[in-house]
């Protein structure tokens, strides 16, 4: 079996394990408090508040919360605040009515109507206008509505879910964002962990990027070579998830042979790899100096520590510090006192 197809079989076998329908990849523990906290979650119709670093899978959090929910067969409809001017987004949210403004030729229904009996998934809440914030928490708390130019109610069942890569408490003791609608989004906390505390999943990240590599440009499945996961996993991804992807895809669609390597890797991701190796055989030197230095000490005099720390200019305890660090052995101590290491 291919290595690709052995992991997704495993991340498949642990999905049906926890009885959930989810695309997110990985088995460490930190996808694994993912999935159970999300099982709990889903069954509900609480408001939930995902906040994450920007590429961490916010957005897969929220459609396993609607896949695994009683509202599964009804819309799962987004929206990314940060994307519209605040009177577009009024109106992409809350829909409007014929002549509510120049262009307005017909009433239309907006992304909270359209999600009726569903989930309305928020992202970047953090993004909202302070006029827009008030208007959401009118809506969230009322279950109701009015469309742009509209005059009648228009009530709503809908599940809400917020996303947002910015802390939203520290936005709410700066005055940015309306604390009263924060707690009326964070009923349910999820936290994404970044790709940096879940390493051990960036084997399997990355043969999923590859299998969907291939897929999307219908090119053959490249095998990862040892020496390219080493960097892979040296990185530190400030990116998270989205920046491996997309350093799989470019290193699919640049790299001349079956395998990927080290150089088909983006600049950034192979000079951190290479940075870590020196550093590594920079310390190394270092330490077999430092042996050598000690080494040639203890010989002028006579292994003995003590002697041997005063042409260091150590003391004789720090020496036996660094002797034991170092892995040396036959250390004896004071002229005519018993050896301290055999």
């Amino acid at each position: 079996m291919h290595d690709v197809e052995r992991r997704q079989a495993t991340a498949q076998t642990a999905s049906e394990s926890l009885g959930l329908k989810h695309d997110i990849v990985g088995t460490s523990s930190k996808v694994g408090e993912l999935l159970d906290l999300i099982k709990r979650v889903a069954p509900s119709s609480s408001t939930v508040l995902i906040q994450g670093e920007s590429g961490t899978g916010k957005e897969l959090v929220a459609r396993a919360l609607h896949k695994n929910s009683p509202r599964a067969e009804r819309p799962l409809v987004a929206i990314n605040c940060a994307a519209l001017t605040e009177s577009l987004l009024e109106s992409e949210l809350f829909g409007h009515e014929k002549g509510a403004f120049t262009g307005a030729i017909a009433r239309k229904k907006g992304k909270i109507e359209m999600a009726e009996g569903g989930t309305l998934f928020l992202d970047e809440i953090s993004e909202l206008a302070p006029g827009m914030q008030a208007k959401l928490l009118r809506a969230l708390q009322e279950r109701e509505f009015e469309p742009v130019g509209g005059t009648r109610s228009v009530k709503v069942n809908v599940r809400v879910i917020a996303a947002t890569n910015r802390n939203l408490q520290e936005a709410v003791q700066s005055g940015q964002f309306r604390d009263d609608l924060f707690y009326r989004l964070n009923v349910v906390s999820i936290v994404t962990p970044p790709l940096r505390e879940r390493r051990e999943d960036i084997p399997a990240l990355a043969e999923s990027f590859i299998a969907k590599v291939s897929g999307k440009y219908r090119t053959p499945l490249k095998a990862l070579s040892a020496e390219a996961l080493a960097h892979l996993m040296r990185y530190e991804w400030p990116g998270n998830v989205r920046e491996l992807e997309n350093a799989i895809e470019r290193a699919m669609v640049l790299g001349s042979t079956l395998e990927i390597r080290p150089e088909d890797l983006p600049q950034i991701v192979f000079e951190a790899g290479t940075a870590d190796e020196r550093a590594e055989g920079f310390q190394g030197a270092v330490k077999e100096n430092k042996k050598q230095l000690v080494l040639q000490a203890l010989e002028k005099a006579g292994g003995y520590y003590v002697d041997a720390a005063k042409i260091l200019g150590l003391h004789p305890n720090s020496l036996l510090r660094l002797i034991r660090t170092l892995g040396l052995r036959s250390v004896s101590g004071p002229r005519n006192a018993p050896s301290v290491a055999n």
